[in-house]
């Protein structure tokens, strides 16, 4: 490989881990409209999983302790918010931080059928919410 080469590889990989860390944050520090008191949030990001008698929504939250998430769901939109702290006690320079910090909010319309929210729990870093799938009346499962 030729040094002309090598430079337009060695720019397209730093183009695209510019463009990747923008999407990042993008996706974890974008200011909400749903904020209370108008503070900048993050979002989690989820997984969702559906079967024919579940939907299982996963949310990650690393280090943020069950006592700090409030789970809410009004029969279509699942609600989870937070806030994850710096750990208290570090007298230290911060030399990377990359697992976001403060208030977060995940809001999620749930699909057209009716589903009803079974429990929830907080597992490895994860809160799982997992939903019933309410069968219609007169309709077999």
């Amino acid at each position: 490989m030729n040094s002309r080469d090598l430079h337009n590889w060695m720019w397209g990989e730093a183009v695209d881990l510019l463009d990747r860390a923008e999407r990042m944050h993008r996706q974890f520090f974008q200011p909400t409209s749903r904020t209370t008191g108008r503070r900048p949030v993050w979002q989690p990001p989820m997984d969702v999983f559906e079967t024919d008698r579940e939907m299982v929504i996963l949310i990650a939250l690393p280090g943020v302790a069950p006592e700090y998430v409030q789970v809410g769901f009004d029969g279509t939109l699942l609600s989870v918010v937070g806030e994850r702290t710096l750990p208290c006690g570090i007298s230290a320079a911060i030399r990377r931080v990359e697992i976001p910090h403060g208030r977060f909010e995940r809001h999620v319309e749930l699909p057209g059928s009716e589903f009803e929210l079974v429990r929830q729990e907080m597992n490895n870093g994860c809160l799982a919410v997992i939903f019933e799938k309410r069968i219609a009346q007169g309709t077999q499962p």
